[in-house]
């Protein structure tokens, strides 16, 4: 059990970004093409967060090209290069599931001034 535990400790992040439902974030993630490797950036809402520790992920929306796409980013996560900040939202519910049916400004989130 403790060489788990001490696995699990040397594999979580340090540095983790305190990430907020309803903020709108830039996820910087390294992909893997052949034998080179870039950075993607996906920008989106903070729809969800779940588990803790090192099975912590949280859930990224956006719209691209009238379609919505989401993806699920695991925080400890070596191909997650870093998570920028853009803006805060101030929301009042812990999953924002019901931004998948709204569209256009009704899909907005207020910002927390």
């Amino acid at each position: 059990m403790d060489v788990i535990k001490e696995l699990t400790q040397d594999q979580l992040k340090k540095d983790v970004p305190v990430i907020e439902i309803g903020s709108t974030v830039k996820v910087h993630v390294r992909i893997k093409e052949g034998e080179k490797e870039r950075i993607q950036v996906f920008e989106g809402t903070v729809i969800a967060k779940n588990n803790s520790g090192i099975a912590e992920t949280f859930t990224v929306r956006r719209v691209s090209y009238g379609v919505g796409v989401e993806r699920v980013f695991p925080v400890h996560s070596p191909s997650v290069a870093k998570v920028e900040l853009v803006r805060k939202g101030q929301v009042r519910r812990a999953k924002l599931y019901y931004l998948r049916d709204r569209v256009g400004k009704a899909a907005k989130v207020k910002e927390k001034i």
